[in-house]
Order: C-alpha cells, then structure tokens, then sequence
C-alpha cells in the first residue's frame, strides 16, 4: 500500500505527544524525518519515536526530496513562514491552529498552495471527528428544530511565564489557542458566516496576552456564544440549542482517544433530562482521523477534507474579534 512520507517540523509537544503517535497508527503514513534547530534534540525525539531521519534545522527538513509532506506544530508566528517554505519545496501541508495571525497571512498560504500545486490544510482535528460530524447532520436532518444557539466553553490553567501560550509576540494568548475552536465548529454547525461579532478580553498585566475572551457570533439564522480561558480550572462544553431540541457534546475538543465519547440528544420535554438520549461513539484517536483524512487526499488527488479557504474566513472571524475588543463595537468579519 503506498503511503505518504511525512516530516516534522520541530519537537512541540502535541507533535511528539499526540500527533506522531497517532500518525503511526494509519497504514497511509510514514513518518520518515524530524527536524528541529537543535540537532541533538531532534535525534533524540526521533530516535524515541522510531523516526529514521533527524535535521538540525527546518531547512534541511523541508528540502528533503524523500518527503511528501510536512506538519506543522510550530509557535503561531512561524505557521505562515514555514508552511510556506514547505510549498515552495512541493510539500504537502498540515499546518496546527491557528493556521496564520491574520487573515491577510492565512490568503499567502492560498497564493503559496495555488502557484506551488500542493494541499495546505488547518489542523482542525474536531472538524472529522465522528461526534462532531454526528452533531452536524443532527442538525441538518432537523432532529433539534431549527438551530438558534451554539453555546461554548473552552478553559485550562497555565500561568508559565515561559508557555508559548503565554507570550504575546509568538502568537500567544487565549483566542488564538482555544477560541478558533468554538469559532470553527459554530461555522461548521451553522453552515454559514457571521456577518457581525462582538467581544470582549481580559487581558494579563504581565503578559499582554488575553487571559480570559467572551464572545458573541451572530449568523443570519442565530448566535453563537462562547467563553475562552488560560487562566481557569480546566473544562470544555459544547451546546447545541434548537427550537425543538438540544445537543450536549460532552468533551467536544479534547475527545479522549481510550474511551468512547459521549453526545446527548435532548428533546426538550422537561429541564430535567428526562428526554436525553445518549449517542456513544467508539474510541478513536482523532488525530490519526484527521492525518489519515488529509493523506487520503493526497494520494488520491483530491481536494483536502477542510479548504484552506475555510482557514481564512475562520481567521477573519478572530481578526474581528480582536478588533471589537479594542472598538467596543460590533465588527464585521472581512477574509
């Protein structure tokens, strides 16, 4: 069975935690090369995980000719930059969330995937994973009435002054990190675009980086709410409203992968749950979902499961979010 040859670029830890292992799961992919700036350690993650080949540098990672395609964990700033520098060698492109800073950034990929012939996609894992697909066309066959409302919640605690998340100049910051996720998956659950939003951040007085962000996305047909956090207990919730129904997504954007996730379907007959139906969904490792997804793409040549259009109008939402944060206002998204 042929398969995609992928490198890594650098040794974040989702990558040699969660990503690599679970690319090593699907028959589609092999992981034949690491690179990070450090020689010694990108040969020891590499050795660790069975990788073949290791690089002291993103460059000689991504001028490998024995590679198809690249993944990208690297801090927020250097997405752009290198995914690009991955296309402009013929490579493939998984790139983490959020794909870009900017949507003016996130359109430099489409003009870099457009001339160079190559997939770039956003690493969006919760947009194959089945609960969520399950969700989406609950809400499509009607089952909830018309969907009104998606509410959110998304938090963990971390307060390392050294933590990526934590530093403004990287990228860092609760928005980009965690609430691209419930604005994904309210677009994705809407099949639609905000046309205005409106948000509100708390920012750390040591950092710079937003600490705790509130948000309202309105759609032509509804509202999306969500709250986002670095700095409260950890805890994450998806609710689906409809006029007739409701959907609780139980762990909607760290889905275990050792046991079988939970959605609850409610018809709304009492407020004490006496109309829920739970779905259950076998284990999976959505990260192997979503490489796997994207490889079949590739090797078959067709379009990647999320357009990378898709990231740009995803990071337009968020550049309108910053923008209200600071004006007050509503603001209207422009990709």
């Amino acid at each position: 069975m042929k398969k995609v040859r992928w490198g890594i670029l650098g040794v974040a830890r989702i990558a040699t935690n969660k990503v690599i292992p679970a690319m090593q799961k699907s028959e589609l992919v092999e992981v034949v090369a690491l690179g990070s700036r450090s020689l010694e350690k990108a040969r020891t993650a590499a050795d660790s995980l069975g990788i073949p080949r290791a690089y002291g540098s993103y460059e000689e990672l991504v001028a490998d000719p024995g590679i198809d395609a690249v993944y990208n964990p690297l801090p927020n700033h250097l997405h752009v930059p290198w995914s690009k520098r991955a296309a402009l060698a013929k490579k493939h492109v998984l790139c983490e969330k959020p794909i870009a800073l900017t949507a003016a950034e996130a359109a430099e990929l489409v003009e870099a995937r457009d001339r160079n012939g190559v997939s770039i996609q956003e690493a969006f894992m919760v947009r194959t994973h089945p609960q969520w697909l399950a969700a989406r066309e609950l809400v499509r066959s009607g089952r909830i009435g018309e969907l009104r409302v998606v509410e959110s919640s998304f938090s963990f605690f971390n307060d390392d002054a050294a933590n990526v998340r934590n530093i403004a100049g990287v990228g860092g910051g609760a928005l980009y990190d965690i609430g691209c996720y419930p604005v994904t998956t309210s677009r994705f659950l809407f099949d639609a675009e905000p046309t205005r939003v409106l948000a509100s951040i708390e920012r750390d007085p040591r950092f710079g980086t937003d600490r705790l962000t509130t948000a309202l996305l309105d759609f032509p047909t509804g509202k999306a709410v969500f709250v986002c956090s670095t700095q409260l207990v950890g805890h994450q919730r998806t609710q689906i409203l409809g006029t007739r129904g409701r959907i609780e997504i139980e762990v909607p954007y760290n889905a275990p992968s050792d046991r079988p996730c939970r959605i609850f379907v409610d018809d709304g007959r009492d407020y004490l749950g006496s109309g829920v139906e739970t779905v259950s969904f076998d284990s999976v490792d959505q990260y192997t979902v979503e490489v796997e997804a994207f490889s079949r793409s590739i090797l078959e040549g067709k379009p990647p499961p999320i357009p990378l259009e898709d990231a740009v109008r995803n990071m337009a939402v968020i550049d309108a979010l910053f923008r209200s944060a600071t004006s007050g206002r509503w603001e209207e998204p422009s990709p």
